[in-house]
């Protein structure tokens, strides 16, 4: 989306919806983006770089046009021609929008997404806003998970740690598949490895090619895992931090996650992370790595 977090199934967004659907967005101010609007694009997420690095790294990656988005970007303009809202519309819909004009107008465009919507997420409660909008409140979610936002910068605490970080090769493709997918499963009950097994792997193999995983190894079992999600200038997203069953509860988490943070430090201002606002052993671990916990957001499986 990552982090080990548990969802309440039975858990029903509670909103007022009325008067949030009977108003009508002006449609003439929506646009598909191109390749063209990546300055623009750039700098108008630049203003809010820790919630909108995600988007701001698939443009740095792949381009505003590319496949390997798994969706398009579409802008809403203001009445002077300005941005006041991205959105990347397609598998995992991101949304950031500086009016309730410019999220309902992205949220009419997601209801005829080419590529199936899986999740969506956006700061505060907006993800619930559009997923209301799109669906007209015809439709539920099937899973909502309230995450918080964790961050670090510098001063940093150095922590000693007596594990050696380093990046995943492709002979540790299938391990480092197979923890994401346990991660993947717990976060929202769909294992990717049995639902998309070839993309999956395509998918995690290119983290590697990336140099954006990181492991740790004991006699051949992977114990530590994180990989880089998306990565600006300013800042990193982390997420499938995991550990091992065998070391979970003593530590090796927290220590090994502090020594990658130190390390990633060097190259950014930034680093941050999600995690279910349920999930207090986690948060525990995070904290005693460095990590604070700074605001939080809503994703929504659909």
């Amino acid at each position: 989306m990552l982090h080990p977090i548990t969802a309440n199934i039975n858990e029903t967004p509670q909103y007022d919806i009325a008067p949030f659907i009977m108003l009508s967005p002006d449609m003439s101010k929506v646009r598909q983006l191109t390749d063209d609007n990546t300055a623009e694009v750039q700098e108008f997420l630049s203003v809010r770089p820790v919630h909108t690095v995600v988007m701001s790294s698939f443009i740095v990656d792949n381009g505003i046009e590319s496949d390997l988005n798994r969706g398009k970007f579409y802008g809403y303009r203001s009445a002077a021609g300005e941005l006041e809202g991205v959105a990347l519309i397609g598998h995992s819909t991101l949304v950031e929008a500086r009016s309730d004009e410019a999220l309902r107008a992205l949220a009419v465009i997601a209801r005829n997404s080419e590529t199936p919507i899986h999740l969506i997420m956006s700061s505060g409660n907006d993800a619930e806003r559009f997923h209301l909008q799109m669906t007209g409140g015809m439709a539920e979610p099937r899973l909502k998970c309230t995450e918080a936002l964790f961050e670090v910068s510098f001063p940093f605490a150095v922590q000693k740690c007596e594990w050696n970080i380093e990046n995943a090769d492709m002979s540790q493709l299938e391990q480092v598949a197979e923890a994401q997918a346990e991660i993947a499963f717990i976060e929202c009950g769909v294992d990717p490895m049995l639902k998309d097994r070839e993309g999956f792997l395509k998918r995690v193999a290119r983290r590697i090619e990336q140099g954006r995983v990181f492991t740790v190894y004991s006699d051949g079992k992977l114990i530590f895992k994180a990989d880089i999600i998306a990565e600006t200038t300013e800042t990193i997203y982390l997420e499938g931090i995991y550990v091992h069953p065998d070391h979970r509860g003593a530590g090796l988490g927290s220590r090994c996650l502090a020594a990658l943070t130190q390390q990633l430090l060097g190259r950014v201002e930034n680093i941050c992370l999600l995690s279910n606002v349920d999930f207090k052993r986690a948060h525990s671990s995070f904290e005693k790595a460095g990590y604070r916990r700074s605001d939080q957001c809503v994703t929504l499986f659909v």
